[in-house]
């Protein structure tokens, strides 16, 4: 079971990656560190806008941001990925069990 603080963690993630602007910067993240500059070229948003968006991702942890010399570039902060994977892991075998139990239990029905 999962403390109120991974919950409130978990909550604040997926609702940073309902945003489609955000689950692109990750993407873009994915591939290696970016300014906050570089991360808005895609996109018809002003850099103010896209500020915003890696800040929602720095709180729910999804993003680190760290300043070397006069840049402040962002990576991305895989072990948090790798905890929601393990969540919606968790979830898939849970439910692949249940649905096995019901197969079982309705195999068995049909035989009686």
């Amino acid at each position: 079971m999962l403390s109120t603080v991974d919950t409130d963690g978990l909550d604040a993630a997926f609702a940073a990656l309902g945003d489609p602007v955000r689950r692109t910067i990750v993407t873009r993240l994915a591939h290696g560190d970016a300014t906050v500059t570089e991360l808005a070229e895609p996109f018809e948003l002003t850099q103010q806008a896209i500020s915003h968006h890696v800040g929602v991702l720095r709180r729910c942890g999804l993003v680190d941001q760290r300043v070397h010399g006069t840049r402040r570039p962002c990576r991305l902060n895989t072990e948090r990925l790798q905890s929601l994977s393990t969540w919606i892991d968790d979830q898939r075998r849970a439910w692949d069990d249940r649905l096995s139990a019901l197969e079982a239990h309705l195999s068995e029905s049909e035989t009686l």
